[in-house]
């Protein structure tokens, strides 16, 4: 069967064949894929900057935002059956007896370190026709997500993070009203982050580098979200516009514009970092001034990585809602799709939004 391989040491990116795989244990399921999409991180492997096979291979099939259907399941699978819509957890669990997060199911808070991730780092990834995965690494959908469920993945990044908003505004001694949330970058993360703030009633405002009259401004304001251009408005002037902001969600993977915007953010606020960033150019900050306002107005920063069960069940239950609330908004996010044998030139070159391999019908 066909797949996306690279082979980092040859640099080279292409479609090859690969075994088709069995089951071979009782809790094993047997997935065809039909749709994978594209983001930053597997156009960064394709070009060579990253990405590991596993032990004694010298390629790695690509891609971990999958939406697949089951077509065979072993003996002992219970949660799921042939004919089910599934998306695939991408991160899998290091072996160390001492790692607490892992042995608990939450891989993505490892400490070790010596996790593995599918299609990025020492597990092939699901840009193929057929994958074979344990049912505890399948997360089901309902058939009304079949369009849009390739969204599952990246949309797991923000619900995390609204589940851990969750657990901090705990600490108010008061229930938060008229919450302004600011998201930095117009891109899948940021607009799926500016839905889920919208359909939680928030004020939701996007800051982007695309011009006012972008399709992407066009289609965050049909939603109820403000946008702001770089073009136009300053970063240290932002929160000019409104007043200040109760949370921050980062998704440009830009540290600079991330620490700048901190200037923005409201007494009791929270920043949550998204982004991995891939310049290496120092810039200079007010260390002093930052921390002085983290400590004085109770401000919290933590980040968000590569999501659990739980997040990728809530990311399911988000995208439903948002598939009553602004169908074809969600729907407009998937600007392409391409067959297996053009995917290595999507790969290549970026655009849209996100760009999807239609993979199997």
């Amino acid at each position: 069967m066909r797949a996306i391989a690279v082979f980092t040491n040859r640099r080279e990116l292409k479609v090859v064949e690969v075994p088709t795989p069995t089951l071979k244990s009782n809790r094993d399921v047997l997935v065809r894929v039909r749709e994978v999409g594209i983001c930053g991180t597997d156009r960064e492997i394709g070009a060579f900057h990253y990405g590991t096979p596993a032990a004694g291979r010298d390629a790695l099939v690509l891609g971990h935002e999958a939406l697949g259907e089951v077509v065979e399941v072993g003996p002992s699978v219970r949660s799921l059956k042939r004919g089910d819509l599934v998306a695939m957890t991408v991160r899998r669990p290091c072996t160390g007896d001492m790692c607490h997060a892992c042995r608990a199911g939450r891989q993505d808070f490892c400490v070790s370190g010596h996790f593995r991730e599918r299609g990025i780092k020492e597990a092939d990834g699901f840009m193929t026709e057929l994958i074979v995965e344990d049912e505890r690494y399948l997360v089901r959908l309902p058939p009304c997500l079949a369009d849009v469920g390739v969204l599952v993945e990246p949309l797991t990044i923000a619900a995390k993070a609204s589940v851990e908003l969750g657990e901090i505004a705990r600490r108010f001694p008061l229930e938060r009203v008229n919450v302004r949330a600011l998201v930095l970058g117009a891109g899948p993360s940021g607009l799926l982050g500016a839905m889920m703030a919208i359909s939680r009633n928030n004020e939701a405002v996007v800051y982007s580098r695309e011009p006012a009259d972008d399709g992407r401004a066009r289609l965050l304001r049909s939603i109820g979200a403000e946008y702001i251009s770089a073009v136009d408005v300053p970063l240290d002037q932002l929160s000019t516009r409104g007043g200040p902001f109760d949370i921050i969600f980062e998704a440009v993977g830009n540290a600079q514009v991330a620490f700048n915007a901190l200037g923005a953010l409201a007494p009791n606020g929270v920043c949550i970092l998204s982004g991995v960033p891939g310049g290496k150019a120092a810039f200079e900050i007010d260390l002093n001034g930052t921390m002085r306002n983290i400590v004085l107005q109770n401000q919290m920063i933590f980040g968000t990585v590569n999501a659990s069960r739980s997040a990728f069940e809530e990311s399911v239950r988000l995208l439903e809602q948002f598939m009553t609330i602004f169908p074809d908004a969600v729907r407009s996010l998937i600007t392409e799709r391409v067959s297996l044998e053009d995917a290595p030139q999507l790969l290549r070159e970026p655009g849209g939004i996100k760009q999807v391999v239609a993979i199997a019908a």
